[in-house]
């Protein structure tokens, strides 16, 4: 397994996410995930910067560690000739490390444009015509379109990478594997069950053209602190929403709607979720159901913007070679 740090934009400023990603790759992250909203989920997050120009600046202030997405809703916010045009420069600025994930979003970060939120089967449907245009537009050439959702009118990308940009893609179920898995090369997924795993190789073999290895990405929320206690609270304070799944999250609007629905989330319900504390085995042990799910990648998300630097050593010195040793990596 390969495993990645969260520049989790929600909880952090932009100059300390830039710095954070440094120093992730120097500590032996394989790789980093950034989220890409415009509202953190709860107010106590405090911060929503703009992922794409913090990406600029860590592909410009790292070497090695690969870049990504984790994801980008391409369906109302942004348009996915734009969304296209992002990745392309992404891929560029950093010298071929960079990967496209996208999604189906979520109202709190989409309805900011005051064009409403569709129904998922109809968000589904325009994501799957993005990724057309989006993939037409890494073709090369110009490209026209006019569909039932987005119309696109002489576009192309004049600094196209060499190396394509790779796309993953977030997926929660059978429809959306089936739908999605012939336009991507690789699954995103927070929660890890095996069967989307299968059904996503399987529906690769007969539906797509894609060639090469397809990552299974997935992302888990730990809370490190020496005191098990604050980092329980802290995780209970920050992260407490992340129970809702992804059905419920993707649905409501405002952070005063994500405080409500969790507003009974209790500590103990939280500690059992989300590893808190010192113990690398607890956060051997939670990675363990991706690994057996057959996941290739995991990234980790350290809760509390004022609680990254203690945790770089305690990433480098313990908790990775515990995890490597456990499941092999790089």
């Amino acid at each position: 397994m390969s495993f990645g740090y969260t520049l989790f934009t929600e909880q952090a400023p932009p100059q300390q996410l830039v710095s954070d990603a440094v120093a992730a790759e120097a500590v032996g992250f394989d790789f980093a995930v950034s989220s890409d909203h415009y509202s953190p989920w709860l107010d106590a997050q405090g911060h929503a910067s703009y992922c794409w120009s913090v990406l600029g600046a860590v592909a410009h202030a790292t070497q090695r560690m690969e870049l990504m997405t984790y994801v980008t809703c391409p369906i109302i916010r942004y348009h996915p000739a734009v969304v296209a045009q992002k990745a392309a420069t992404m891929q560029l600025l950093s010298g071929g490390r960079f990967t496209l994930g996208v999604g189906a979003g979520e109202n709190l970060n989409e309805h900011i444009v005051a064009e409403g939120w569709p129904p998922v089967n109809v968000r589904h449907a325009m994501l799957d015509e993005a990724l057309q245009i989006i993939n037409r537009l890494f073709d090369g050439g110009y490209v026209n379109h006019h569909g039932e959702h987005f119309q696109v009118d002489s576009a192309k990308l004049w600094d196209l990478p060499e190396q394509r940009v790779p796309i993953g893609v977030a997926v929660s179920g059978s429809q959306s594997v089936r739908r999605f898995s012939g336009l991507v090369d690789h699954l995103i997924a927070t929660e890890p069950k095996a069967e989307l795993v299968s059904e996503w190789d399987a529906a690769r073999k007969t539906g797509s053209t894609r060639q090469g290895r397809s990552r299974k990405i997935g992302q888990l929320p730990i809370c490190y602190d020496t005191d098990r206690q604050a980092a329980i609270e802290r995780a209970h304070q920050q992260m407490r929403w992340f129970a809702g799944g992804w059905k419920v999250n993707s649905e409501l609007p405002s952070t005063t709607a994500f405080a409500a629905a969790s507003q009974f989330a209790r500590l103990e319900d939280v500690a059992s979720s989300i590893p808190c504390g010192d113990d690398v085995d607890a956060v051997v042990e939670a990675i363990r159901p991706f690994a057996d799910a057959g996941f290739t990648d995991v990234a980790l998300v350290q809760i509390g913007g004022g609680h990254q630097r203690e945790f770089f050593p305690f990433a480098q010195d313990r908790l990775l070679p515990a995890l490597r040793s456990e499941y092999g990596g790089r």
